[in-house]
């Protein structure tokens, strides 16, 4: 039984064999229609619990279409649904949902939540999202840029803006498939220090660089993210975009990456903020390939998990 609770948590083997997995998958299902399941059924008779205690569209669609298309079955349980360590500890539930299914994804808030399913279930576990990190998206990230422009070790990214979750994923990644990153951004959101040092004793080049324009030189790949999260005040909102304003990436920003550099944003997208609709929908974006790709990286690490 193999969890998936984060990427640095993961031997570098299985995450290239996840990845590779993914990417023959998505070639299997060329021709096919896309509500269609796949030739082969690796799922059928599996139950997959889908516990959403944020709102998701992507996470959410793509993990049932995805197990559904392997021929297993979904059930989707929302935070009010459960009162997840409100009524019941998390450990009760995780006990009793391993009476249920045969694997557990689950979308939450504290970091703890995830770890204490972990420990205490009898099946799988995949972290689909916490305030702290979120390795699927990255796997998709990863598969995307590599069906684009082949091996990511060694390449540069540059993410810009606010030193996020998903940019905690991606320096986990850094680690383990031996790329380099360059963090621009403003110093009060500044990644993790535990998260730049966990990359940079495993090899990897992690520069932090207030200057965009300068961060953004010789990048194979410039990734942003929302500002802002929808439980922030509005006040708050106010203060991100202050701070943030100077590290969109618009045209001008990616003229000096690269020629053929990648845009990236795992979405949704506050267009014009962040970055502009001449880059979303620009040359260097590959913002809706990369969308797609968290149906394949997800089934290939359901598979993972399960042993399928």
């Amino acid at each position: 039984m193999n969890h998936f609770l984060d990427i640095h948590k993961t031997d570098p083997a299985a995450l290239r064999a996840i990845i590779d997995n993914a990417a023959a998958m998505k070639s299997a299902r060329k021709g096919h229609a896309r509500g269609a399941p796949d030739d082969e059924q690796p799922l059928s008779g599996h139950m997959v619990a889908l516990i959403f205690e944020k709102p998701s569209t992507r996470t959410r669609v793509s993990f049932d279409v995805g197990v559904r298309q392997m021929g297993g079955q979904t059930m989707l349980l929302s935070g009010t649904d459960m009162q997840l360590g409100h009524g019941e500890t998390i450990a009760d539930t995780a006990c009793v949902l391993s009476r249920y299914v045969d694997l557990i994804m689950i979308r939450t808030f504290d970091e703890s939540v995830l770890d204490e399913m972990a420990e205490y279930a009898d099946v799988p576990v995949i972290n689909g999202l916490t305030d702290r990190t979120h390795p699927c998206q990255i796997m998709a990230d990863i598969l995307t840029y590599e069906e684009h422009r082949g091996p990511i070790k060694g390449k540069k990214v540059v993410w810009s803006g606010d030193g996020n979750n998903v940019c905690a994923s991606f320096l986990h990644a850094a680690a383990q498939f031996g790329f380099d990153l360059t963090f621009t951004g403003p110093a009060q959101l500044d990644p993790e220090a535990e998260f730049v040092a966990l990359a940079r004793k495993a090899g990897s080049n992690i520069q932090i660089e207030r200057d965009p324009r300068k961060a953004v030189v010789g990048a194979d790949l410039v990734v942003t993210d929302t500002w802002v999260s929808m439980h922030d005040t509005q006040s708050a909102k106010e203060r991100r975009h202050n701070m943030l304003r100077p590290y969109q990436v618009n045209d001008a920003l990616m003229a000096l990456a690269k020629p053929d550099a990648l845009f990236m944003h795992c979405l949704p997208a506050h267009r014009e903020e962040e970055a502009t609709s001449a880059v979303m929908d620009g040359p260097h974006s590959v913002v809706f390939d990369e969308a797609e790709n968290r149906l394949h990286a997800q089934k290939a690490v359901v598979r993972w998990c399960l042993g399928l």
